[in-house]
């Protein structure tokens, strides 16, 4: 994908307890950076996530995650954490992540996530709430895929 797919960024820094011997990012961070970005991704959706959790009793359990190293990101690096979520279904939630350094097109890293919708009692899948959709669809207009 090119970075002009992605309509929200969130900047994170290196921080030094990122790096491995190599001066690299460790590769198990990614998916914090990920996570991270789905956070504020929430945030600029207006989606106030515990909130929701706590009055529907629905929370999504992580059941897939792939992360493509392309460039190695050194410390003290400014980067952006490119999110979208591309398709929610009836009960799972696709998202793409692009890291590219801060305001640049180069692709340092991709990744996928595939989260689950689950009964937070039970932990047996359930439908995404309509009002979680609504507020996806809100902000990501024609380019979520519903289904």
């Amino acid at each position: 994908m090119a970075r002009s797919d992605f309509k929200f960024h969130h900047t994170m820094r290196v921080r030094y307890a990122e790096i491995d011997a190599q001066g690299v990012v460790f590769n198990a961070h990614y998916l914090t950076y990920f996570d991270v970005g789905h956070t504020e991704y929430m945030r600029a959706a207006g989606i106030e996530y515990a909130a929701e959790v706590d009055e529907t009793g629905i929370d999504f359990h992580l059941a897939k995650s792939v992360v493509e190293y392309k460039q190695p990101i050194k410390f003290d690096k400014l980067f952006d954490v490119c999110v979208r979520v591309a398709r929610i279904g009836t009960s799972s939630m696709t998202n793409l992540f692009e890291i590219h350094g801060h305001g640049e097109d180069d692709l340092l890293a991709s990744g996928e996530t595939i989260l689950v919708a689950a009964n937070l009692a039970t932990h047996r899948p359930v439908p995404v709430p309509e009002s979680f959709v609504r507020q996806v669809r809100a902000f990501e207009g024609d380019a979520l895929i519903k289904g």
